[in-house]
């Protein structure tokens, strides 16, 4: 919950320059109430605007909410679905973040389904029942060609603003378990095609090492992403 209209398509003028050589796809997701606004000062640019939350029904009584129509009306490309702090903060659960997947999907706009787990669930070596759980409610319905428009990002709870960060290799290790569970129930193509982002405390003096391991594709970022500068070492490590 940051950024006004006005900050928003200030955030990305600053950006625009400081990311003109980068290949990289640059998503970004401010607020409902700003999306227009960026989607205005990145057009024709690299930078792929969506949104952090989306209701699942097109329409109704569900006062507060938005729907991927008015989503893709406002010129919103892809949507953030089941991040930590809506299931923590908001008590969204697997079988609702899926039919918000799925609406996603048949209204063409590209889901990024978050999974991961909280402190107390690793310590007690839960980490793969967990996440299995969350992809198989989150992708229930599925179809390997709808999945190929799917994103997965894995966002260690306990790694989400506290300041610790998974190592390299503890990312690796969790993504890599991940993507074979996606072989397994969709295929060795559809594994490999996959993207899986790492999400937690993402910054500029770790994503090099972050992006080095094979099964990590890209970075969901929080904090580090509020401002340009260093949003844009972060693109062009």
């Amino acid at each position: 919950m940051y950024k006004t209209r006005a900050e928003a398509q200030a955030f990305i003028a600053d950006l625009l320059p400081l990311v003109a050589s980068a290949q990289r796809r640059i998503f970004i997701a401010p607020p409902f109430t700003a999306i227009e606004a960026a989607c205005a000062a990145a057009r024709g640019s690299k930078i792929v605007i969506g949104a952090q939350n989306v209701h699942d029904a097109n329409e109704g009584a569900f006062t507060g909410e938005v729907s991927c129509r008015m989503l893709k009306e406002l010129g919103a490309a892809f949507v953030i679905i089941g991040h930590s702090e809506r299931r923590t903060l908001f008590s969204e659960n697997d079988t609702w973040i899926n039919r918000k997947l799925k609406r996603a999907l048949s209204e063409g706009i590209i889901p990024i389904l978050c999974i991961g787990e909280t402190f107390e669930q690793r310590e007690v070596g839960s980490t793969d029942e967990v996440l299995f759980q969350q992809m198989e409610e989150g992708l229930q319905g599925v179809t390997k060609q709808e999945l190929k428009s799917v994103i997965i990002a894995y966002e260690p709870i306990w790694a989400i603003g506290t300041g610790k960060t998974a190592t390299p290799e503890m990312a690796q290790a969790v993504h890599r378990r991940c993507r074979l569970w996606v072989e397994k129930k969709y295929g060795l193509d559809s594994a490999e095609q996959l993207y899986i982002l790492y999400g937690g405390s993402v910054k500029p003096d770790n994503i090099a090492a972050l992006m080095q391991e094979p099964d990590i594709d890209g970075a969901l970022v929080g904090g580090a992403a509020l401002d340009p500068r260093s949003f844009a070492q972060l693109i062009n490590f």
